[in-house]
């Protein structure tokens, strides 16, 4: 069964993807719930996602370190 997080993780970014600081806050977070596969697919969406966001594309260290 997959967790659950990963997808609630998605969604709460979603949701405070107005405030970059919000935004590095719940990210920084999910770096710390997320198991390893699940950071690689949420890598992946981050790319996707803030190819429209570019006052997100700050936060992208955070998931690279």
């Amino acid at each position: 069964m997959p967790r659950m997080i990963y997808d609630y993780t998605k969604k709460i970014l979603e949701k405070v993807s107005f405030d970059s600081k919000l935004f590095m806050k719940e990210l920084k977070k999910a770096v710390k719930n997320l198991l390893p596969y699940e950071m690689e697919h949420l890598k992946k969406w981050l790319l996707f996602f803030t190819d429209e966001k570019p006052e997100l594309k700050q936060c992208l260290y955070i998931v690279n370190d």
